[in-house]
């Protein structure tokens, strides 16, 4: 045997247990979750007794016909937008401040980055407290206290147990975006400062020579170049948010009316306190494809690109 096919062969035996993890416990489960989406098994005893009955797209139709379900994807469209738009705007804003190498500047990379260390439900815990609306107006807790000891009264509501909408937009979830922007502009804000720092800087100084402005160097120049990074970083951000569980969950749950409800806590819900295993598997179905049209995109261009 050449010492090359020898080299191939044992780095495929290498690759082997996790190729075979992969396929069984990623793409096998799959499978057996999509056709679990197919069956009558919304009842603990069908599972049981193994009576699989084709249903075609009975559940799914089911599920969009579901008001909470429809609500769901109204909370996962608004989520993602405004939380994406906070992350870029805000990592950008404060890369850009870090990157003109102020006093301290070090000192506060470190702490926009802490959050990032905190796991969601941490995050979810903590904020819930920040944001508890309290008894109003006698009893205030959280931000409602505070605008009572500065007597902004008139700033008090009910924060993630509002239950008012503005054209499908739930105002509860405000304090949720919040909340995960305050985790998560960091990250971007560190793409944003790697990319700042890459930027060869013989463009600049051409661009000064030639009278340019801080202002017109950032937009005809950095800008451009960073635009890369903005993609990767709305697609990392739009994968998270589309399955977003943890924070939501620990934050405010499904809140009332399901006003801060998304597609993961009904999936959840539905599956394992209500036993209908072919309902959740439907909406674990519906997230998958929802994610799949962000990264597959992404990841096709990508391999194009390296080809």
């Amino acid at each position: 045997m050449k010492g090359s096919t020898r080299r191939k062969l044992v780095g495929f035996l290498i690759l082997l247990p996790t190729l075979v993890s992969l396929g069984v416990f990623v793409y096998v489960f799959i499978g057996w979750t999509v056709g679990v989406s197919f069956s009558n098994w919304n009842s603990f005893s069908k599972l049981i007794k193994g009576e699989y009955i084709f249903t075609g797209l009975r559940n799914y139709m089911r599920l969009f016909e579901d008001p909470r379900f429809q609500t769901d994807l109204w909370n996962t469209l608004f989520f993602t937008l405004f939380f994406i738009a906070g992350c870029l705007s805000l990592g950008i804003i404060l890369a850009v401040l870090i990157d003109k190498g102020l006093k301290g500047s070090r000192v506060f990379q470190s702490i926009f980055l802490f959050p990032m260390a905190i796991s969601f439900v941490v995050t979810g815990t903590v904020w819930s407290w920040i944001f508890a609306p309290g008894i109003l107006p006698k009893f205030p807790q959280g931000m409602n206290l505070l605008f009572k000891l500065m007597g902004l009264q008139a700033l008090q509501w009910r924060w993630y147990t509002s239950t008012t909408s503005i054209l499908h937009f739930n105002l509860a979830l405000i304090p949720v975006i919040i909340a995960a922007i305050w985790q998560l502009s960091g990250y971007t804000m560190a793409m944003y400062l790697a990319g700042l720092r890459g930027i060869d800087q013989a463009l600049i100084e051409a661009a000064k020579v030639d009278g340019a402005t801080d202002r017109q160097i950032f937009w005809r120049i950095k800008f451009p170049i960073l635009r890369p990074i903005t993609l990767s970083a709305m697609i990392i951000l739009g994968h998270i948010s589309l399955k977003i569980f943890d924070l939501v969950y620990s934050m405010t749950g499904s809140g009332p009316n399901n006003v801060t409800d998304v597609p993961a806590i009904y999936m959840f819900e539905t599956t394992f306190r209500a036993n209908r295993y072919a309902t959740g598997s439907a909406i674990a179905i519906i997230m998958l494809v929802m994610v799949a049209v962000v990264i597959v995109p992404y990841l096709v261009t990508s391999i194009k690109k390296e080809v």
